[in-house]
């Protein structure tokens, strides 16, 4: 079980870490989409709820970046990971900042599944914080 945490963590770091860009550095829109099993869906924190696939959410993205999204950073706060067999569930609270000014802070979730011994997303969902929205104090970090 610690091998499965441990791994669950990577891919955790990994997924915040890719969607970070600014001048001084690209994100690593493969090493995002890597880490999704084919068909994964995922749900965006906008209404009404419509899912997209990685390579939609990526392509999304892209067109902000080469817009009037110059620099975009996700920090993990604080994180839960559930592991039960072949199937696991991470929560991630994470604080964004565009543009190096707009900061908001959210909570994602991940819904993983392990085969041949290698954890990938299934779906991902998240919703931002709001007045009447906090994050949980596990989640929301030091």
């Amino acid at each position: 079980m610690d091998k499965d945490r441990r791994d669950i963590e990577n891919i955790i770091a990994r997924q915040f870490r890719s969607l970070n860009w600014g001048s001084e550095q690209a994100a690593d829109w493969d090493a995002f989409i890597s880490d999704f099993l084919p068909g994964a869906l995922l749900y965006p924190a906008a209404r009404p709820v419509k899912s997209q696939t990685p390579v939609e959410f990526v392509q999304r993205m892209e067109g902000l970046a080469n817009s009037k999204l110059q620099s975009f950073t996700e920090d993990v706060l604080g994180y839960r990971i559930q592991v039960f067999g072949n199937v696991a569930i991470a929560v991630a609270g994470c604080r964004i900042t565009e543009n190096e000014t707009t900061e908001s802070r959210s909570v994602e979730m991940m819904l993983l599944a392990k085969e041949d011994g290698v954890w990938r997303i299934v779906a991902q969902a998240w919703d931002n914080e709001s007045d009447s929205k906090k994050l949980p104090p596990e989640l929301a970090g030091p």
